[in-house]
């Protein structure tokens, strides 16, 4: 059962619904030994055709940590096909068979840390359409000419939900929490998000392909609070 904690409060639920990109930063460049230390990034990461145009990842830029991959399953207790969140981690896991998982990196924001349970993947959109709450309009004006009175935005670059989402139900209600694209490459592994998990645009397309409808998703819960930057 879903773990609301502040979620329960309006305006948390705004926040977490919004997925909203965080403020512009300047990115902190990495230390040439650490580009130098990187392998080179799998081809999965290039550019791609997909509709709207992804560009490639740059190297240099994710820890290796953080890339699509195989590993043994570190949750064995739940079946195939489903997908445990680990905030803290900075990890998504896809369980697969014969004890393997695919492995995922994510960017969570704060408000995504206060809410933990179980869920399930009510359906998938490519090139969502994202639809800021009033809450965080009023917060925000700058996201009024995408109310829902003004139809919200377009799906495409720019829009904060990227490439893909995965809307997540529980009981047949929304629970405002999604899994999706749109995260900026020097985020990944980190919170600084508005609440939901992030992905590479690759990786939001790759799990889009084998997730099943309804499939369960655990998020664990978070023992840290606030924006965090780990440390690589």
């Amino acid at each position: 059962m879903i773990t609301r904690r502040s979620f329960l409060a309006t305006g948390a639920a705004a926040s977490l619904a919004a997925c909203a990109q965080p403020k512009t930063v300047q990115p902190i460049a990495q230390p040439q030994a650490f580009r130098e230390a990187t392998p080179k990034l799998p081809e999965f990461y290039g550019a791609v055709d997909d509709k709207f145009f992804i560009p490639a990842v740059p190297e240099g830029v994710v820890p290796q940590r953080l890339w699509r991959q195989v590993v043994a399953n570190p949750f064995p207790e739940y079946a195939e096909g489903t997908i445990v969140v680990d905030p803290d981690a900075g990890y998504l896991h896809l369980i697969q068979e014969e004890g393997n998982a695919l492995r995922y990196g994510v960017g969570t924001g704060a408000a995504g840390r206060e809410w933990d349970g179980d869920a399930v993947v009510q359906f998938t959109r490519s090139w969502p359409r994202w639809t800021p709450p009033d809450t965080l309009i009023a917060r925000m004006p700058k996201y009024e000419p995408y109310s829902a009175a003004n139809g919200g935005m377009d799906g495409g670059p720019g829009n904060p939900l990227g490439a893909r989402a995965l809307y997540l139900f529980q009981d047949g209600r929304d629970t405002l929490y999604r899994i999706h694209g749109g995260c900026e490459p020097q985020y990944l592994g980190k919170a600084v998000s508005s609440g939901c998990i992030r992905m590479l645009d690759q990786d939001a397309i790759d799990i889009q392909t084998r997730v099943k409808q309804h499939a369960t998703v655990v998020v664990l819960p978070s023992y840290k609070t606030g924006i965090d930057v780990p440390v690589y």
